[in-house]
C-alpha cells in the first residue's frame, strides 16, 4: 500500500528545514546502511545525533502527530527519529530492502520497521533523476513529490533511488513500527477508515450505519493490534 500524504510540512516549514540543513555537516550515507545496502548506497546524510537532526526531527514528529492520514495509514506505535539525506549529481541508491530491526537512538531499545516514509524537501523541478522507485505486486511505481509531501509504503518493498543528473534532492526518511504488524490487515483497516470518513460526511455521526462501521473498525483494531 502506497499512500501519498500532501502538505505534511508547510512551505514555511520546508524553508526552515532547508535553511538548517544548509548549515549542517554532511557525512557519507553508508553510516546507517546494512552490509548489502551499503554497497548500493551513494548519498550524504547529516549525523543522527547532530543538533540539527534532533531539532528538525522533532518538527517532523509534531507534524506527523497532527496528520490524520499518516496515523490512519501507518497506525504508529513507535516512530524512529527522522533522518535527513541528500543526493547530488551522480548519486543514487540501488535496489534494496530496508533493514527489519532498527535501534532507537538514546533509548536502549529496538523497534521493528514496518512502514517506510520519505518526506521530500526539494521541489521536483529543481532536479532531474532522483525518483524513488518502489516495487510491489502491481509493478514499479516512480515517486517524485512536491516539497513538503510524503510517500508512505511497506518497509518490505524492494525500492531504489534513481541517480541524480541535475541539481540536488534533499529529503527526510524514517521508519514506523505499526500497531498492526501484518501489511494486509493494515491496508484493510486503512480502507475501512477512509470509507467511514466518507460515510460520516454523507450521514449524521449518530446514524446506525456510521456507529456500526466505527464499532467494527475499533474492534478489528483491538483484535489485531500489538502493543
Amino acid at each position: 500500500m502506497l499512500v501519498h500524504i500532501k502538505n505534511v510540512l508547510s512551505a514555511q516549514e520546508v524553508a526552515y528545514c532547508r535553511e538548517m540543513l544548509e548549515a549542517s555537516p554532511w557525512v557519507d550515507g553508508k553510516v546507517t546502511a546494512g552490509e548489502q545496502a551499503a554497497k548500493a548506497k551513494v548519498n550524504l546524510q547529516i549525523p543522527e545525533d547532530s543538533p540539527e537532526a534532533r531539532t528538525l526531527g522533532d518538527l517532523i514528529l509534531r507534524a506527523l502527530a497532527r496528520n490524520p492520514l499518516f496515523n490512519s495509514a501507518a497506525l504508529p506505535l513507535r516512530v524512529l527519529p527522522p533522518m535527513f539525506n541528500r543526493y547530488d549529481v551522480g548519486m543514487g541508491f540501488g535496489a534494496h530492502v530496508d533493514g527489519a530491526i532498527r535501534a532507537i537512538p538514546g533509548a536502549n531499545m529496538r523497534m521493528r520497521a514496518d512502514v517506510s516514509s520519505t518526506l521530500f524537501l526539494t521541489a521536483p523541478e529543481d532536479y532531474d533523476g532522483g525518483e524513488l522507485v518502489i516495487e510491489d505486486t502491481y509493478g514499479s511505481h516512480s515517486v517524485k513529490l512536491p516539497a513538503g509531501d510524503m510517500i508512505v509504503y511497506p518497509a518490505t518493498s524492494l525500492h531504489r533511488v534513481e541517480p541524480i543528473t541535475r541539481g540536488s534532492r534533499w529529503s527526510s526518511f524514517f521508519w514506523t513500527q505499526s500497531m498492526v504488524k501484518d501489511e494486509g490487515l493494515r491496508a484493510l483497516l486503512y480502507d475501512l477508515d477512509l470509507s467511514i470518513i466518507q460515510v460520516r460526511q454523507d450521514l449524521d455521526d449518530d446514524n446506525r450505519a456510521v456507529v456500526g462501521l466505527t464499532s467494527c473498525y475499533h474492534n478489528l483494531l483491538r483484535h489485531w493490534a500489538e502493543l
